[in-house]
């Protein structure tokens, strides 16, 4: 299979579909491999680098989607790229299409089959594409609120690990997943005053046990959120419901009764965000203010590590490649896991949260493979 490559386009966003180590696995496999010129420049991943790896660099975008037979990226689509996918092409990246009805429609028109990373899930039912992105973001999220906490960035000119005589910042982090585990062990680790909320009775005792009394595991209603909300000098929004969008756990009125110069962090943005005031923003613009609340909603956050999460990406999505490059409808048909990642294809929507967000109709994915 003649595999493409493009560089990323979305407002920094340094990070790139395959690493040369990743082109010379699929190379091995018997695969083509088309590099976009510069494509892995911002994670020091030179055109000279892909080539020793077996990889050919063409010089445009237009040329990747032109010859691509799969097409391998990071981020969703921009509209014009989304206009020259094309039916029979194969689409490998991340989508977050229930808050999304203008890519949504977009990738339908295409025709092109769309597998997002987000949605393929292991034995276990857990999301093993977005597990890597999700540990880098939970990391990031309290490093980016520590920063935010200073008085010179809108903060409440908190440390959030105080010093001996001053007690240590108070951390809210809204669910207890991949995101909520590593956002948690970072503020723990930093000498915050962590509390956790899930409404998994079962991952709270796991969480209890692995945190020995560090931090508090509490079961999550709407009036702890309030309690631990409105003490909170960092919260994280931390949820994901899967394929489908956040739900807002932090209401306006909420946010305007937090203490002034707290600071949210809603890694959900893109899935929507959690919170009622979030609106997506970028690395070189993270934060606005609202109800004297410093909000970071940063669509792409590990695009901010973007040497370190490109490679933990690739770690990931590679295996899934393989198959997709292998035999792609057969890959498809026979791996449960692989086909909860379909999305789209041949212009219907074959992932019931999507559809069910958007008001599509929905074709389950071992039908609409049939087509």
């Amino acid at each position: 299979m003649l595999i493409g490559v493009p560089k990323e386009i979305k407002n920094h966003e340094y990070r790139v579909g395959l690493t040369p180590s990743s082109v010379m696995e699929l190379v091995k496999h018997g695969h083509n491999i088309l590099i976009q010129h510069d494509a892995g420049a911002g994670v020091d991943f030179s055109d000279d680098q892909y080539i020793s790896a077996g990889a050919e660099i063409v010089s445009t975008a237009e040329e990747i989607f032109a010859r691509g037979e799969m097409i391998i990226k990071v981020k969703e689509p921009q509209p014009h790229e989304c206009k020259m996918l094309r039916e029979g092409q194969i689409l490998y990246t991340y989508l977050h299409l229930a808050p999304d009805p203008d890519q949504t429609k977009l990738l339908v028109e295409s025709g092109a089959t769309c597998v997002a990373y987000e949605t393929v899930t292991d034995a276990d039912g857990g999301l093993p594409l977005l597990a890597p992105m999700s540990e880098v973001a939970g990391r990031m999220s309290v490093q980016a609120g520590a920063h935010h906490l200073e008085k010179a960035q809108g903060g409440r000119g908190v440390l959030l690990g105080g010093v001996p005589g001053v007690a240590a910042a108070k951390v809210l982090v809204i669910g207890g997943g991949v995101v909520g585990y590593n956002a948690a062990s970072m503020a723990v680790g930093m000498g915050a005053d962590v509390t956790i909320l899930d409404r998994s009775i079962p991952r709270l005792r796991q969480l209890d046990s692995e945190y020995e009394g560090r931090a508090r595991c509490v079961f999550s209603t709407n009036a702890a959120i309030e309690e631990y909300a409105l003490e909170a000098d960092l919260v994280i929004g931390a949820v994901l419901v899967h394929g489908a969008a956040a739900p807002k756990l932090l209401s306006t009125d909420l946010i305007k009764r937090m203490k002034k110069g707290a600071v949210v962090v809603d890694v959900a943005i893109d899935q929507g965000g959690c919170f009622e005031t979030s609106k997506a923003t970028t690395h070189d613009k993270p934060t606005y203010i609202v109800h004297e609340i410093v909000h970071y909603c940063v669509a792409n956050m590990p695009g901010g590590v973007a040497r370190t999460a490109t490679m933990a990406l690739n770690n990931a999505t590679l295996p899934y490649a393989i198959a997709l490059a292998n035999d792609p409808i057969n890959a498809l048909f026979t791996n449960a896991n692989l086909q909860n990642g379909l999305n789209v294809h041949k212009g219907s929507v074959t992932y019931k949260a999507v559809a069910d967000a958007l008001g599509y109709s929905y074709v389950p994915a071992d039908e609409a493979l049939k087509v």
